[in-house]
């Protein structure tokens, strides 16, 4: 199984700890999807906008089909969170 090195949310600095205090506050955890990211901030950041226009932006699919879709790629590709 791989291993990744994550910052905690202690160790968070500058714009990780405010990424971590934000999905703090919108989910009351920070999840491990973030944590794998963490050792560069930047591109955790980018990552969550494009998942952010992805899942909210203008598209012609619904937010719920968007849902959907994320549902059937993940369990295909054996993810369970």
């Amino acid at each position: 199984m791989a291993w990744i090195k994550v910052v905690s949310e202690d160790d968070a600095r500058g714009l990780l700890a405010r990424i971590y205090d934000a999905a703090i506050k919108r989910a009351g955890r920070v999840f491990n999807i973030l944590r794998v990211q963490s050792n560069n901030a930047p591109v955790l950041k980018s990552s969550m906008d494009l998942y952010a226009a992805i899942m909210h932006g203008q598209s012609t699919l619904t937010r719920s089909q968007r849902e959907m879709l994320a549902v059937v790629v993940s369990r295909a590709n054996g993810c369970h969170y």
